[in-house]
């Protein structure tokens, strides 16, 4: 049996279930059995939802080490052979401890130090500045946005149809919106330049009700909550601003084009890699700059700018495919 040890919760957000979740699905795909290990129980609905079991160890989501001897039994009763970790709060000592028992797979976007582990993904599009392979000598290396993990769904996009001029715009700010990005958007767009706005709002994002209650008279402006099938609305936008995490890769399996903005100094490298690559638009961080002038300045100047929008949207379905899910799985 295969393990996932992950987590989520109102400070991390879903991103790192929701990869998991992908791979997950790849594997069951492949007729493998698949478990769940949690901290607590946030997660559980979600995983119930979706058919998978889980285990709760009752422990601490930012401190891993306390819940070595309960996690250990836990994989001994399972049998598991093979352990996917996805958690920024590991440390050398859980990972070889594990390690031990089980052949240890490591999702990662930092190299933050020597991990003592088997297999070692990292589908961050600045794998490169990581340096990764002048430290390790046995772990086996699978880098790049190839390795994205997303939902199956997003293995079949076509080429994004680029129209003259963007009618369609989807924003995203990830699980929550703790800094007012939405509010500080509409209050300032013009709302009547789109024939659509969906405004995409996490499942801990408490300011929802408000955000759906005041553009309640905006037909235009329709407002979400962490909706399934969010590759559908990606695919239908002519234009997409959003946060710099993981929806960047699946905003580049579809081909949107997009605005990005950070809110998170893990995110930084992300947006500035797919800057300087001329991928996606990177407007700023919201904890610092004045982001939403800046990114109502790059939608205006991609609103009218078709060929732009083109050029992006090309690059972006060459950089991720959408299959990054099922290649973990064989690695698996």
């Amino acid at each position: 049996m295969i393990g996932i040890r992950t987590d989520m919760n109102s400070t991390i957000a879903t991103g790192h279930v929701m990869r998991c979740l992908s791979i997950a699905q790849e594997l069951q795909n492949q007729k493998e059995d698949v478990i769940f290990f949690l901290a607590d129980g946030q997660a559980a609905g979600l995983l119930e939802s979706r058919g998978f079991p889980y285990v709760v160890l009752d422990s601490k989501w930012d401190d891993l080490e306390i819940e070595l001897p309960v996690l250990k039994v836990a994989m001994k009763q399972k049998g598991i052979s093979k352990l996917l970790v996805d958690s920024y709060y590991v440390t050398e000592s859980y990972l070889r401890q594990l390690g031990s028992m089980a052949e240890v797979a490591y999702l990662d976007d930092l190299n933050a130090f020597d991990y003592p582990v088997h297999s070692l993904i990292c589908y961050a599009n600045y794998w490169e500045d990581l340096k990764y392979q002048r430290y390790y000598e046995y772990t086996r290396f699978y880098m790049g946005p190839s390795y994205a993990p997303m939902r199956s769904a997003f293995k079949h996009c076509r080429k994004h149809k680029i129209k003259p001029v963007a009618e369609r715009l989807l924003m995203l700010s990830g699980g929550t919106d703790r800094y007012d990005v939405y509010e500080q958007l509409l209050s300032r767009i013009d709302l009547s330049q789109y024939k659509r706005i969906d405004v995409i709002c996490g499942m801990y994002d408490k300011k929802y009700e408000m955000i759906k209650h005041r553009y309640r008279e905006h037909a235009n402006v329709v407002v979400h909550q962490a909706v399934e099938d969010i590759e559908k609305y990606m695919q239908a936008a002519d234009l997409a601003v959003s946060a710099g995490g993981f929806t960047l890769y699946e905003l580049c399996a579809c081909g949107t084009p997009a605005v990005s903005f950070s809110l998170a100094d893990n995110q930084l490298n992300n947006v500035k890699k797919f800057h300087a690559d001329r991928v996606i638009e990177y407007a700023g961080d919201i904890r610092s700059d004045p982001v939403a002038e800046q990114i109502l300045a790059c939608l205006e100047r991609y609103r009218r700018d078709w060929r732009e929008r083109k050029q992006r949207s090309i690059k972006m379905q060459q950089l991720a495919d959408g299959r990054g899910a099922e290649r973990i799985a064989e690695i698996l």
